[in-house]
């Protein structure tokens, strides 16, 4: 459900598709003009989890149109572990192996993102480090088949089935669900960009 639109409400072009982004931004206050960014966001070869996803990020904020006077964000989510990059599973075996990996260990979740104001702009890189149970195989079976890990970076969702998963998240726990709010509002309120509505976001229903 969409923030109340209220007069002066702020307005950012989200230049993602992500529910999960949209959402955030919207509980805060935020009436958002969304323009998903369709690139490639292929890895390139022995490329670094951070510098992936900043470049990511960049080309969505530079792939979408920014009316006049418009602020654009964008932002890029990866899973990260041993140096590797995890990104989205395309199979039940694929999720089942990338489960298994972080079964019991640390693992980063990196995001990215991109703030354009025109003359103002600002790129940056957050991290969380998240610490997931020991899983066993029927577990892991038990998540696939919930099918919750279905376009998600690393194959699961903390916002979902597997909060159950995880045992401690150190950093932002946004960051985690795909965007980290509260640095994301530092960025805007240090450029003269859009600050949320706090006050309307409380009266929706």
């Amino acid at each position: 459900m969409s923030a109340p639109e209220a007069v002066g409400a702020p307005r950012l072009v989200l230049a993602s598709a992500s529910p999960r982004r949209r959402e955030l931004l919207e509980r805060v206050g935020y009436v958002l003009d969304v323009r998903p960014a369709d690139i490639d966001e292929t890895e390139g070869p022995g490329e670094d989890p951070a510098a992936y996803v900043a470049r990511v990020a960049r080309g969505k904020a530079d792939a979408v149109a920014r009316p006049p006077g418009a602020w654009v964000l964008a932002a890029d989510t990866t899973v990260t572990i041993d140096g590797a990059i995890l990104g989205k599973a395309a199979t039940d075996a694929e999720a089942a192996a990338m489960l298994r990996r972080l079964s019991g260990r640390v693992h980063q979740v990196m995001t990215a993102f991109t703030i354009d104001g025109g003359a103002r702009r600002r790129d940056q890189v957050v991290t969380s480090d998240v610490l997931m149970v020991e899983l066993d195989e029927a577990t892991v079976q038990d998540y696939v088949a919930s099918g919750d890990w279905r376009g998600k970076a690393g194959a699961y969702a903390i916002q979902g089935v597997a909060a159950a998963l995880v045992r401690e998240v150190r950093g932002s726990v946004t960051n985690v669900i795909g965007l980290p709010l509260a640095e994301v509002i530092a960025a805007l309120r240090e450029l003269g960009g859009p600050l949320p509505r706090l006050a309307a976001a409380r009266a929706a229903p």
